[in-house]
């Protein structure tokens, strides 16, 4: 039996109207505003034969950096799908290979490793920027401004 399944495509760079085009001859999509996110719905008897299918069909034709699930499995987690230059792919192989595990362990290990980095340096960047407001202006009206931007 056959899924649907949404799909995220992440583009590397921003998408011509012409490759655009074309993709939409082979899937229909929905795209962001800036061209560089596209949203599908692609069937296949599992999530990744659905994500390996929709990387034949567009990668061809579009830029395609990452092809992940839309809504996360009851575990919460999303996958990926990623092709890896031939470098970055023996690489990872090698620390396979030295630490007894398996490629996509080590792949999973980075990605959410870089994740975490991430999130840690915008929740820094974020209280930089709030102990600079709060020289300037106190609790109440930051917050007062916040809710009112939010609401």
């Amino acid at each position: 039996m056959t899924h649907q399944y949404a799909v995220e495509i992440s583009l590397t760079r921003l998408a011509s109207a012409g490759e655009l085009h074309r993709a939409r001859h082979r899937v229909m999509f929905a795209a962001n505003a800036e061209g560089t996110r596209l949203m599908t719905v692609q069937s296949g008897k599992s999530l990744g034969r659905a994500l390996r299918r929709l990387r034949r069909r567009l990668g061809s034709v579009l830029p395609i950096d990452v092809l992940s699930t839309h809504y996360p499995d009851r575990h919460g987690h999303v996958l990926l799908n990623v092709v890896l230059s031939r470098r970055a792919d023996a690489q990872i192989r090698r620390e396979a290979a030295a630490s007894g595990s398996r490629p996509g362990e080590v792949l999973r290990e980075r990605i959410t490793a870089s994740l975490a980095r991430e999130q840690r340096e915008r929740h820094h960047r974020l209280e930089s920027q709030l102990r600079r407001l709060l020289t300037h202006h106190t609790p109440e009206e930051v917050l007062a401004c916040a809710a009112g931007r939010l609401l």
